[in-house]
């Protein structure tokens, strides 16, 4: 089996190496078969997408409809950018969570920006008719639990995608770009513990006042979140 390849921009190394961690275990790959790079801590590297069976890019702080952004943030997304037109002109297979789906929603033409952010917490995510007959949604109820958390989303679905999921205060949590390219708003790989961490991380990013961090993690650690993993499963399943 080719590996896959984790694309990640995380520069908090608690949070980047708890993302990657959840990710081995959800996909069930080991660390050869899932090779991360860091992209917030060096530039994208020549890749050859013939290497690989499928793209994952994992979330973190960048905002996309942020005013001004620092040149870190400015040379990930050129490399993204680059990257998602091969990607997409080949309909090669990727997965992006969060940041994924604004950045693949940014360069398929759609607004991203504050009009349906979601405090950090669950959200039940319903699935569209298209989203049950998808394979990566295979054995998925037609409405599941969610971590989220996010500042901006995606404010439609890019022209040409197709909607596989939503939720009541985010129209667009899920969406396919042709037949092989997925991006989420929810977090496919949060448990309680993820998400937990990544609350204590980000403290004082915005997502939330400072001061509420306690009671935020009370409210998150009684929640049960079971389904969302078992997209990561699916994809690596299908395209491996």
């Amino acid at each position: 089996m080719k590996p896959f390849l984790m694309l990640a921009t995380r520069a908090e190394d608690q949070a980047a190496d708890d993302e990657y961690d959840a990710m081995l275990r959800w996909t069930g790959l080991d660390e050869g078969s899932l090779q991360r790079v860091r992209l917030e801590s060096a530039p994208m590297p020549a890749l050859d997408l013939a290497s690989y069976s499928g793209v994952i890019l994992g979330g973190g702080p960048f905002d996309a409809s942020a005013p001004t952004k620092s040149a870190v943030q400015l040379r990930v997304e050129a490399e993204l950018r680059t990257l998602l037109d091969t990607l997409v002109e080949r309909d090669f297979p990727f997965l992006g969570a969060c940041y994924g789906v604004g950045t693949l929603g940014v360069h398929q033409g759609v607004i991203v920006d504050k009009t349906y952010g979601e405090p950090i917490g669950v959200v039940p995510v319903t699935l569209t008719e298209a989203g049950r007959e998808d394979p990566v949604l295979a054995g998925m109820p037609a409405t599941f639990d969610a971590f989220v958390g996010h500042k901006e989303a995606c404010r439609d679905v890019p022209p040409g995608a197709v909607l596989l999921a939503s939720s009541p205060a985010c129209p667009v949590q899920m969406f396919r770009v042709r037949t092989n390219l997925y991006a989420t708003q929810f977090h496919p790989e949060l448990d309680v513990d993820g998400i937990v961490t990544r609350i204590k991380v980000y403290q004082h990013y915005g997502y939330y006042p400072p001061e509420t961090m306690d009671e935020i993690i009370s409210r998150v650690s009684q929640e049960l979140v079971t389904w969302p993993p078992r997209i990561l499963t699916n994809f690596v399943a299908r395209y491996a």
